[in-house]
């Protein structure tokens, strides 16, 4: 693999070329993009695979909706529909994304849309009225200008340590980071030590107008079935089987190993579609432990009394006051 990736840099050397080109058009105002009176906020990475995008919009609903009319804008990806539309929550992963519906299932307040086309969706959203727009993975969606961009980078995988596709993994060159108003290194061990941060931060060099915040995964101590949970130690009395279709399953992984938990692991690729076949293997298993965004996939072909799910939430280690009050201040100066 490795040998492979050295042999398509000239590749990524010219993905590079042609994104840098696209940036520099909208940056010097050649490619226009469209800017809005409604407050929208873009969560998104320079990384393909798992930064933490969805759990910081919900970070970011439980936060705003005590006060907001709030909407979520999302690709909806993988999702068999076209086009714009409006979840109710009674829809299938399918039909609409996992995350999407996630984020419905979890937060009802919230306005939900799913859209490809981000300044399409945006305008349509006009009808629902709302006061911010959170708009999930749309860093590189440069036909919209989102007032305010949050990036996100892991802490195993920082963007300053990566080259671009296919070589690497970026979507574009490193210096699209100068977009973000806020950049959160996610997925930190949470008892990241101050040094260290130091140190990133040195390799980041955030800009005068940038902030820096660090976060971590926090895992629930309870997993949860259709209308009841149960402490996570239950776990440790069964065999159990997890079944993971996400980006990064590593930091669960952990998790479970670190409650001495024992299970066998079934890994898929990021937001599965999961076949017949692979449901009846799935099936055949006594008890199924999966991720909140995978049993949005599962959770209709499954029995219930089968399927568990284990919730994360991101948390940030100090100044998270410091976070949200940057979010509240653009708010508050653009609503």
């Amino acid at each position: 693999m490795v040998i492979l990736r050295k042999l398509l840099f000239p590749f990524s050397l010219l993905y590079g070329g042609i994104t840098w080109m696209r940036n520099f058009l909208y940056n010097s105002g050649i490619f226009k993009s469209r800017e809005y009176e409604t407050p929208v906020i873009c969560v998104g990475n320079l990384n393909t695979g798992g930064t933490g995008k969805s759990p910081m919009i919900e970070f970011l609903l439980k936060m705003l909706l005590p006060q907001y009319k709030v909407a979520t804008l999302s690709r909806g990806y993988k999702r068999k529909s076209k086009g714009y539309a409006v979840l109710s929550g009674k829809e299938s992963a399918e039909e609409v994304g996992d995350e999407p519906l996630q984020f419905k299932t979890k937060y009802e307040k919230a306005i939900v849309a799913v859209d490809a086309d981000r300044r399409n969706g945006i305008s349509c959203l006009a009808e629902e009225n709302p006061e911010v727009i959170l708009l999930d993975d749309a860093f590189q969606h440069r036909k919209v200008k989102a007032g305010f961009n949050i990036l996100l980078t892991a802490y195993h995988d920082l963007y300053v340590d990566d080259v671009m596709l296919p070589s690497g993994n970026l979507r574009e060159p490193s210096a699209g980071a100068e977009r973000a108003e806020v950049i959160v290194v996610t997925k930190c061990p949470p008892g990241l030590k101050v040094a260290e941060m130091e140190q990133i931060r040195n390799k980041i060099k955030p800009r005068n107008y940038q902030k820096l915040f660090f976060s971590y995964i926090s895992y629930a101590e309870e997993i949860f079935g259709k209308a009841i949970s149960k402490p996570v130690s239950d776990l440790q009395k069964v065999e159990f089987t997890l079944v993971t279709g996400i980006a990064n399953p590593v930091p669960l992984l952990t998790f479970l190993k670190e409650k001495k938990l024992n299970f066998q692991h079934l890994k898929f690729p990021d937001h599965h579609n999961f076949s017949s076949a692979e449901i009846e293997e799935i099936s055949a298993k006594k008890l199924i432990l999966t991720t909140e965004k995978d049993y949005m996939r599962l959770k209709s072909r499954i029995p219930a009394g089968k399927l568990w799910y284990l919730p994360i939430t991101t948390k940030f280690i100090a100044k998270e006051n410091g976070f949200k009050s940057e979010v509240e201040k653009f708010i508050k100066t653009n609503i």
